[in-house]
């Protein structure tokens, strides 16, 4: 009986959403552009999830269970919705898996961020997949999973990020209204965590996105990436953003898009 009730609490925790899958190109491929996902690490710390509610997948999910914080998350976007804000965030049972005689309490956020990291912290969860960019109310109240949440600054989540977002969302719309548009959102590690010492808080949040023709050619691309502080973010291509990601990441190369979807593209004219 103590053992259902916990599963039972774990399960409402969850909000019943997400599953965490081993290739996710293949369960929830329809959010990468082309259907390849941007660069995956080496190491049993990530963890590939398709975010979901009520059944359905709705964006997918990179995740860093070593820093309790997502490498990324990759969405489809159509136009801008206006979707309510829910407020009420979850975590994913899965990524914390219950030992046989182990009390429930002692596996809470082994392997990801709980809503108590947060509480004066200093920190907001910043969303990856965000409210502004969701294309229905179930959309929407699927990004507040913590898997799809990092440390952000609260000035830069409640600044310039917000109207970044805002843009993208507003400006897309028209720009590539008659194109497949998709978005990957990550973050980058940095060398500070949150008070209680569990969770990375990131050195650069970044976002990037592919205007997608039925040729699979990006008619439309560009990239930001911001200091996690409230400071425009940078607007570069996607290459420089790929090139500037692999510094941060330290690794050879890191790809956002299919290389073979990438040139040649325009430059639509967010606003400021």
């Amino acid at each position: 009986m103590t053992l259902l009730l916990h599963v039972l609490m774990l399960f409402l925790l969850s909000g019943g959403s997400a599953e965490v899958v081993k290739n996710f190109e293949l369960k929830c491929g329809q959010f990468f552009a082309g259907g390849k996902s941007p660069t995956t690490f080496t190491g049993s710390q990530y963890e590939q999830i398709c975010q979901t509610l009520n059944g359905v997948a709705h964006y997918a999910t990179y995740y860093d269970t070593k820093n309790r914080i997502p490498v990324y998350s990759a969405y489809r976007f159509e136009k801008k919705m206006g979707c309510t804000r829910l407020d009420k965030w979850h975590i994913e049972p899965q990524l914390d898996k219950t030992p046989p005689n182990m009390a429930f309490e002692d596996i809470w956020g082994e392997r990801q961020a709980l809503n108590g990291d947060y509480v004066k912290s200093g920190y907001h969860k910043g969303h990856l997949a965000p409210v502004y960019q969701a294309q229905s109310q179930d959309c929407s109240d699927a990004t507040f999973t913590l898997t799809n949440a990092a440390p952000q600054n609260p000035s830069f989540n409640s600044g310039q990020w917000r109207v970044l977002e805002e843009n993208m969302a507003g400006e897309l719309s028209e720009q590539c209204k008659k194109l497949s548009v998709f978005i990957v959102t990550g973050v980058v590690p940095g060398t500070k965590k949150t008070k209680n010492e569990r969770v990375n808080v990131p050195s650069h949040f970044w976002t990037a996105y592919c205007c997608l023709d039925n040729n699979k050619k990006c008619q439309f691309s560009r990239g930001f990436i911001g200091v996690n502080e409230n400071i425009t973010p940078q607007n570069i291509t996607v290459n420089d953003l790929e090139t500037e990601l692999a510094k941060l990441y330290k690794v050879k190369s890191f790809e956002v898009f299919d290389s073979s979807l990438e040139p040649p593209a325009k430059k639509p004219k967010l606003s400021k």
